[in-house]
């Protein structure tokens, strides 16, 4: 258990961070699963709009350093390529 003062502090920040972070990942995971669930209904204009909204998104949550760039690079590219595939 922190017992300085400042260990204390460094608690209660990473208390605060945890879960403004959690949040965060949690509606980056919503806005990825809206876009799977539309590649999968097969609607191509659905699963564009999707990506559009999920992009910025995901690119805050990179400035927000919860997701790292590559990561989120990884995801665009493979899902961009998902809803190009759809007929």
């Amino acid at each position: 258990m922190a017992n300085t003062p400042q260990s204390k502090k460094r608690a209660r920040q990473n208390e605060a961070r945890y879960a403004v972070n959690k949040a965060r990942r949690s509606r980056i995971r919503t806005f990825l699963r809206k876009v799977e669930e539309a590649i999968g209904s097969g609607d191509k204009a659905i699963a564009a709009e999707a990506l559009r909204a999920a992009q910025p998104e995901l690119m805050r949550g990179v400035t927000k350093g919860v997701i790292h760039k590559n990561t989120v690079a990884r995801k665009m590219s493979r899902l961009t390529a998902r809803v190009k595939a759809l007929g």
